[in-house]
């Protein structure tokens, strides 16, 4: 396994079992203790974790994992689901993102198919996105025209928030959402969820701005639950995951009206 994807795995389950000793790690991933303890070292030099002796714990912001340790999770999925999502998306539309992993492989591919099918053309799509990563990675994409929300940006998931960009979003219109979350919430009266208040408000003011909104969460975020309500399932059209869903789950998304659209990584 390549480090950035031993480095999450290790960060999740020290958020997960509270904490890891250097023999787990041995153990787990067959490195030498050395390497064990370089990986927890530098978990602990970004103040994920907290070296203890012989291992680490958790801190008490551990749960909100960087993005940069969370891109390399269940990377076929989210290929797989991003290739479905473009599939959705119309040439001369204002398509949006929030911030997030799978909006951001979304976003990619994007970007791809628009130059592979328009190569000499320019602003075939607007994109709108309060992500500072999306908006980098396709303002070099000439047929791309990208309105970035302004706001205060977040080190751990790259969304600008506050006032500045809840207040742009009233002011246009969005045809398509593509929204990434924390969590599917399926009891009570359920609801998309995010882990942060601030990103929570921004995402919303998206919502409301779009006449469609496509959701794009592999199947571990559905039954999930996170600490920051975005809004109802009545307000998603779609829902883009993996095949690996429960059947339960997509029964009760698809009687709320949800669309509920399995793409494989294996096609």
């Amino acid at each position: 396994m390549a480090r950035a994807g031993r480095l999450a795995e290790l960060l999740e389950r020290v958020v997960s079992d509270g904490s890891v000793s250097v023999e787990d790690v041995m153990e787990t991933y067959g490195v030498s203790a050395s390497t064990a303890r370089r990986d927890l070292d530098v978990l602990a030099e970004q103040q994920l974790v907290t070296r203890t002796r012989g291992g680490a714990m958790a801190n008490r912001g551990t749960g909100d994992v960087p993005m940069r340790y969370r891109s390399g999770r269940q990377e076929g999925e989210k290929q797989a689901i991003a290739r479905a999502a473009v599939e959705r998306l119309e040439v001369g539309t204002v398509v949006a993102f929030n911030g997030g992993t799978t909006t951001t492989t979304v976003a990619y591919e994007l970007g791809v198919a628009m130059a592979a099918a328009y190569p000499h053309e320019e602003d075939v799509i607007t994109v709108v996105t309060n992500a500072v990563n999306i908006a980098n990675d396709l303002a070099v994409r000439n047929q791309l025209r990208v309105v970035v929300t302004g706001g205060v940006a977040r080190a751990r998931s790259y969304e600008l928030v506050g006032p500045l960009a809840e207040a742009l979003l009233p002011r246009i219109s969005i045809d398509t959402l593509v929204l990434g979350v924390n969590a599917i919430d399926l009891d009570g009266d359920g609801g998309l969820f995010t882990h942060h208040d601030g990103e929570a408000m921004v995402n919303a003011a998206l919502v409301q701005s779009a006449r469609r909104t496509i959701v794009v969460a592999d199947s571990s975020k559905v039954g999930g639950h996170a600490f920051a309500r975005i809004c109802g399932l009545g307000d998603v059209e779609v829902l883009i995951t993996d095949t690996v869903i429960q059947v339960p789950d997509a029964e009760q998304l698809t009687a709320a009206g949800i669309e509920v659209v399995t793409a494989s990584s294996l096609a």
